[in-house]
């Protein structure tokens, strides 16, 4: 008895990393896919996840994640970066080679992070957005 059932927890568990595995090969298999730090102001912690261009939305999944719905939905029309840094003694979890993008969106200030190769294409996709009616 005490077999089979750590036989089905070794099985439940592959199956689960199996899963987180496969959900990010999805993921980063998209074109415009990026991995990304997301922080929310005031706080200390960075979540990282996977983010998507996806037309005038940047979809931004968590990492550690099973769900198959964005997080974080962020209008490109409504983004506007107000500094660029590079990461602190504070930011120990994310890449020494990182920028870090303080931001303005629909959705209140983020922070985003992203590796130094990713920046460019990024406020590239920000600046080609259509015009806006204010």
């Amino acid at each position: 008895m005490t077999t089979a059932v750590l036989v089905l927890v070794g099985l439940l568990v592959v199956a689960l990393v199996a899963a987180f595995l496969l959900r990010r090969w999805f993921l980063l298999s998209g074109l415009g896919a990026v991995t990304m730090w997301l922080r929310a102001p005031g706080t200390s912690r960075w979540a990282v996840g996977v983010a998507w261009y996806s037309g005038d939305m940047l979809l931004w999944y968590r990492a550690l994640s099973l769900s198959v719905r964005p997080n974080r939905r962020l209008c490109r029309a409504q983004f506007q970066v107000d500094a660029r840094r590079r990461p602190t003694a504070e930011d120990l979890s994310l890449p020494a080679d990182s920028v870090i993008l303080t931001v303005r969106t629909g959705a209140g200030p983020q922070e985003l992070a992203m590796d130094s190769s990713t920046v460019t294409g990024f406020l590239s996709w920000i600046e080609s957005a259509p015009p806006v009616d204010r």
